[in-house]
């Protein structure tokens, strides 16, 4: 896990993780992960308070399947909303937010996701899915109107049409089944920050090569920094891996979005 400014003054984005014991595979899990938005310190408050929200929920009931996701978000969005003042900076805070849970003893997850922060699902080493954004240019792909190939640089990747911080049209994308779980995949929750210079094939190459989920995100983030500039976004990610991280399986079936490149 890592979250770093970036090239600039302030981190707006937050993450954390709730029940990883040192085999990671103790019991329930949750990750999660918050990129804010928000002028003169708007954005932090409001990515700490949607994941604060979340670990603090499930640790209550750590429960692992699409129902409690949707409840872990909305009560990210409900938190948010209650920490807005119109007073100060917090007044138009939003935050995207990217939630995962796991129960290793029924191997099974879910996840759920508003705005552009993503989770991407790799299995046999290779990607399989990943979350479709809530962005402007990701409507206009899907429309046919814009390459998908043409995504990252686009000024039109950050313009959100779903994210916490309002109580009216709250959109957020759960799927309606769970996760089958083998020994072998790797999840990767990550910040626009860090996927918009991290491509998916870089991703996979890392994957291969790493021997723990922090030397694979420790590898990506490596390739972030060569290119950091002033003003650069902030970027964070958090990896978890399920078993055996050798074990070799084929695909299996996948309710989601099929991965661009």
């Amino acid at each position: 896990m890592l979250s770093r400014p970036g090239g600039r003054e302030r981190n707006e984005d937050a993450c954390g993780h709730w029940g990883l014991g040192k085999s990671g595979q103790d019991g329930p899990v949750c990750c999660v992960l918050a990129d804010g938005a928000g002028g003169h310190g708007g954005g932090d408050v409001a990515s700490r308070t949607a994941a604060a929200a979340v670990l603090e929920a499930f640790g209550v009931r750590p429960d692992c399947d699409p129902a409690t996701v949707r409840d872990l978000i909305d009560t990210a969005n409900r938190a948010v909303v209650a920490r807005q003042s119109p007073s100060d900076a917090t007044r138009d805070m939003r935050s995207t937010l990217v939630v995962w849970v796991c129960d290793p003893a029924r191997r099974k997850s879910a996840w759920g996701h508003t705005g552009d922060s993503r989770l991407y699902c790799f299995r046999d080493g290779s990607l399989l899915a990943r979350t479709r954004d809530h962005s402007l240019f990701q409507s206009m792909v899907d429309a046919g109107i814009a390459d998908a190939t043409d995504l990252r640089g686009n000024p039109q990747r950050n313009v959100l049409f779903a994210s916490l911080g309002s109580l009216d049209g709250f959109e957020a994308d759960v799927p309606d089944t769970t996760f089958s779980l083998v020994p072998g995949d790797a999840f990767l929750l990550c910040s626009d920050g860090f996927w918009e210079t991290v491509r998916e094939t870089d991703m996979e190459a890392g994957l291969q090569r790493a021997e723990t989920p922090q030397g694979w995100i420790d590898e990506m983030a490596a390739l972030v920094e060569r290119q950091t500039s002033v003003g650069q976004d902030n970027y964070s990610a958090l990896a978890v891996w399920f078993g055996d991280p050798d074990f070799r399986t084929r695909i299996g079936p996948f309710q989601g979005v099929p991965a661009d490149r």
